[in-house]
């Protein structure tokens, strides 16, 4: 069942404050996820109290599984990575070398105090993304993330590319997507990926779909679309760490 949320009308989130842009970060080695958290919740703090500007951070992580709001602990099938609470919302997920994680720190409070709207802002970035490779994304009415069709797998099947974890604190979000590009596919296996257990829903990722592209493909590809949702950003240099 199609989402939708792909009519919601998302010009409000077209651009940061007058004068203002959104930093854009890029870590070149892999992130713990203590170490990211705390850096978020600090950001976001500050983004708040309007001591710091918007940000999104691209990274990877080393292999973990993390645990939304909604996780349920029968959800883990097999505890082979560590795995982290997070006050994300959505339930049990992977995340690790070959994945790219965009934490994304905006002020909806200025742009849009909709929590819907944002994620379907945020499922828009992503489809614009996999649109560069020539992949359709697509939404799901039933299930956040984004989807792809896999008729090669039979019918009515399809495989998740990207997730979806939100959190909001005085209306920063902070947490935010992750796409698969090529990570070892095999390490959702051990979890129930998001609570969906049915057996014509997978995973895959753009390498698996035949699209063998790099990591930094996929950051320009983000980076393009991101301004085509919410507005124009500064780069930086890629930094090891927050």
């Amino acid at each position: 069942m199609v989402n939708d949320r792909q009519n919601l009308d998302l010009t409000p989130f077209a651009g940061p404050a007058a004068g203002e842009v959104v930093e854009w970060r890029i870590s070149d080695t892999p992130v713990p996820y203590p170490e990211a958290v705390a850096a978020m919740e600090a950001r976001a703090a500050a983004i708040a109290a309007h001591q710091a500007p918007e940000l999104v951070w691209l990274l990877e992580h080393p292999a973990l599984y993390t645990s939304g709001t909604s996780g349920k602990a029968e959800d883990l099938l097999d505890p082979r990575f560590p795995m982290f609470a997070s006050g994300r919302g959505g339930q049990i997920t992977y995340h690790g070398p070959g994945q790219r994680v965009a934490y994304v720190m905006l002020d909806l409070k200025r742009r849009r105090p909709d929590v819907r709207a944002y994620v379907a802002g945020l499922e828009e970035w992503i489809i614009r993304t996999l649109a560069a490779f020539n992949v359709r994304g697509e939404r799901r009415e039933d299930r956040v993330g984004v989807w792809v069709r896999r008729p090669d797998k039979g019918e009515g099947f399809e495989d998740k590319i990207a997730a979806i974890g939100v959190r909001l604190r005085r209306w920063v979000s902070f947490h935010g997507i992750s796409i698969n590009v090529e990570p070892d596919l095999t390490h959702f296996d051990a979890i129930v990926p998001c609570g969906v257990a049915d057996p014509r829903c997978g995973v895959t990722s753009l390498v698996d779909l035949g699209h063998p592209v790099s990591m930094a493909d996929v950051d320009i590809a983000l980076r393009q679309a991101f301004e085509q949702v919410f507005g124009p950003i500064e780069a930086r240099l890629p930094q090891a760490t927050a």
